[in-house]
């Protein structure tokens, strides 16, 4: 069982297994190629590894005309093993040294199958979004997946963000298995914004993507 330390307002979980909403059910089937509740399977390729390089980092919009948010996949090739990569985005109090606008990653709770993790951003303006995420890690071979999916906490809409999935792939290099290919992909919806503060959707999403990828190049390189 999960050992919660909310430091958040959590609300419990129902006694009864409730059957996934609509929205939840499209978000899985845009997310991993139709494949709901069965992550396991490989998802779909966004971006053709055969065009990727260590020099940028490509970024796509993916269409879900039926979901609220955006959706964006983004992919490079990393100088460090998928294994070591893996486990560094596991390593989640670490995250506010190095990823873009995390001020804290709190762990608060974990077994064996996954963890919960209480995020806090800190955006332009003063502005703080604070969200909790569980995650779990997948090992396919010498691939590594990890998804996150939001956990509902009981915080007020301007504090928080209305939805977000999404997931890491780190895979080995063909040609060079010391080396990367590292998927990224995220849906994200922040929820209702206010006028002329347009840019939170942005800066949560598109254009978070390459400084992502970038703070964990730099992180592989410093460990």
């Amino acid at each position: 069982m999960l050992r919660p330390l909310p430091p958040f307002p959590w609300r419990a979980a129902p006694e009864a297994p409730r059957a996934p909403s609509l929205g939840t059910l499209l978000l899985a089937s845009a997310l991993f190629g139709g494949q709901a509740g069965a992550q396991s399977a490989a998802p779909p390729v966004y971006i053709a590894h055969e065009r990727l390089s260590e020099e940028q980092i490509d970024v796509v919009e993916l269409n879900r005309p039926a979901l609220p948010g955006k959706s964006f996949a983004a992919a490079t090739i990393i100088d460090a093993p998928a294994q070591k990569l893996c486990a560094i985005v596991q390593d989640y109090p670490a995250y506010a040294a190095y990823m873009p606008n995390t001020k804290s990653a709190q762990v608060v709770a974990a077994n064996e199958h996954n963890v919960l993790v209480d995020m806090t951003l800190e955006l332009p303006l003063g502005k703080i979004k604070r969200y909790r995420l569980q995650l779990d890690a997948k090992q396919r071979g010498a691939t590594c997946q990890l998804n996150w999916k939001l956990v509902p906490a009981e915080l007020k809409i301007e504090d928080t963000i209305a939805d977000t999935t999404g997931y890491w792939m780190f895979s080995p290099l063909p040609a060079n298995p010391a080396k990367s290919v590292v998927e990224y992909v995220v849906y994200a919806d922040p929820g209702p914004v206010p006028y002329g503060l347009g840019w939170i959707v942005d800066i949560m999403s598109k254009k978070s993507l390459p400084r992502t990828l970038e703070a964990l190049r730099g992180q592989a390189k410093k460990l």
